[in-house]
């Protein structure tokens, strides 16, 4: 068991670090794993859950908002970068499923983009493989070839 003192402690420390940056409860429990003892890290991760501060689903949205206002990704780029910050693959699933229409979009933008600015280095099979291997799709490959 823990104090009311050690519970402020902690809950202060995670605060002030996802204050900082969102952050996600995966972040959280590999930052303070072995600074508190596992009961209190849990208590204090669902006492900022039901605050609001702590909220996957939110950082799902947010960070795939970020990614696409300044990135050329490949939705299988933008579900590795969620997966390595320890959102289930279920909670990308489903945001990927809901906005399906919206990621194509961007996947095709995207390529052609990539595209367009590798083209004055690359000839054209070389673009296509290098978005292949970047993961993106063959259908956006070739509207971006095209």
């Amino acid at each position: 068991m823990y104090s009311l003192e050690e519970f402020d402690e902690a809950k202060t420390r995670v605060l002030k670090y996802i204050l900082y940056k969102k952050r996600t409860e995966n972040e959280i429990k590999t930052k303070f794993g072995k600074t508190y003892q596992e009961e209190l890290l849990e208590d204090v991760i669902e006492y900022l859950k039901e605050a609001g501060y702590i909220n996957d689903d939110e950082y799902v949205l947010k960070t795939v908002n970020q990614i696409c206002a300044l990135k050329n990704l490949s939705i299988k780029e933008i579900r590795y970068k969620l997966l390595a910050k320890g959102i289930s693959k279920d909670k990308i699933d489903d945001y990927m499923s809901e906005n399906r229409k919206e990621m194509l979009e961007y996947e095709e933008k995207s390529a052609s983009t990539v595209a367009y600015k590798k083209s004055s280095s690359m000839e054209k099979e070389e673009i296509k493989n290098y978005l292949i291997k970047k993961g993106y799709t063959s259908d956006s490959i070739k509207k971006a070839l095209d």
